[in-house]
């Protein structure tokens, strides 16, 4: 937006001005250094200081506590031997292997998908062989994999390494979420697709694909965009704070009297608030809707085996989103209720549906 463009504050206005403001970096000193200055700026004409801001993100629980049991289900060294002939035997011996015995998780889900696909061909020509009862000990086994495959997808995604470190941070970068591509929502659409299959009877897995795909996961930024959404978050509830400490004084404007001090408030709402903070909400908002989808259809397909402990997470997770998603909106109420005694921009009609934006 050009300096000395009039510009419109209103709820309905955000929204638009998210939408149309260009993606770049807030900045050379970081995205917490313009928040700090705005809050800096803001408190000045309203008499107040203000605190600098930070932000803690609490990491998911460890990838072994997450972990669902699953019962085991290998056959004995006679039966294995009467699979002679079927494809299923390889993936028997892999799985009754001492490396098979401690795979990760994923190659865990990997091989109960093999003996998903493999198991059925091998029991019709077992039943043709005559050997009837190693027939149905497959049948029972595939009754009983198919029933903890969606234990099995969770302890090799949501709970896995990989996605613990997804929601790790232990700092923002400068230009976040400037850095970012997409590579990491792809992974996540391709794990959610191959999910939803497994789930629906179509145990077709690329092997190497799944393993490039939880890898890329483990580079994500979900530790970011959450300590990036909680520090916009704390430094507009911070600044929400200054706008009201000032309430109880009155209106800022009255009749034909206007301080000082309300020229000085404008030029802070446009510039640092609309000119630099609302540019990089409009950055965080649009990489929030590119990484939210995938990873909620997830966890949404596995509701049925999440854990207490990842549901408590989970939903502590999900308020710090939302707090940071709706802080914006929630400071330009205060910024309305603050100078809309003053200016027509931040007035009530600022906001009215069907209003056209300048």
């Amino acid at each position: 937006m050009s300096r000395g463009r009039r510009t419109t504050l209103g709820v309905r206005g955000l929204l638009g001005l998210l939408l149309a403001l260009t993606l770049s970096a807030c900045g050379s000193d970081g995205n917490e250094a313009t928040l700090n200055t705005y809050l800096t700026r803001l408190a000045r004409p309203l008499g107040t200081s203000a605190t600098p801001v930070a932000a803690r993100v609490d990491a998911p629980p460890r990838a072994e506590a997450l972990m669902l049991s699953i019962a085991s289900d290998s056959l004995d060294g006679l039966d294995f031997l009467r699979l002679r002939g079927c494809a299923l035997q390889a993936t028997v011996a892999r799985r009754n292997s001492s490396l098979g015995r401690v795979a990760p998780p994923s190659q865990r889900l990997l091989l109960e998908l093999a003996f998903l696909r493999e198991a059925p061909p091998c029991i019709d020509k077992l039943d043709n062989d005559g050997e009837r009862e190693l027939a149905g000990q497959l049948r029972e086994a595939i009754t009983r994999k198919t029933a903890q495959l969606p234990r099995l997808i969770f302890n090799a995604t949501l709970a896995s390494i990989e996605f613990r470190d997804f929601w790790r941070s232990t700092r923002l970068p400068p230009d976040y979420p400037a850095n970012t591509n997409s590579l990491v929502v792809t992974a996540l659409e391709h794990i959610v697709s191959d999910t939803e299959r497994w789930l629906a009877g179509d145990y077709a897995a690329d092997e190497r694909r799944f393993e490039l795909a939880l890898s890329t996961v483990a580079q994500g930024d979900g530790g970011e965009l959450l300590r990036a959404l909680q520090l916009q978050h704390n430094a507009l509830t911070q600044a929400n704070r200054l706008i009201e400490q000032r309430q109880p004084q009155g209106p800022l404007c009255r009749a034909e009297l206007k301080p000082d001090a309300a020229d000085i408030l404008r030029t802070v709402a446009r510039k640092y608030f609309v000119g630099e903070v609302q540019r990089w909400s409009a950055n965080l908002s649009q990489r929030f809707h590119a990484l939210n989808p995938p990873f909620t259809t997830l966890e949404n397909t596995l509701s049925g085996v999440l854990p207490p402990s990842y549901r408590q997470w989970q939903v502590a997770r999900n308020q710090l989103l939302s707090e940071g998603m709706d802080a914006p909106a929630a400071h330009v109420t205060q910024l309305q209720n603050l100078l809309g005694s003053c200016y027509a921009e931040f007035g009530p009609e600022a906001s009215a549906p069907g209003r056209k934006q300048p």
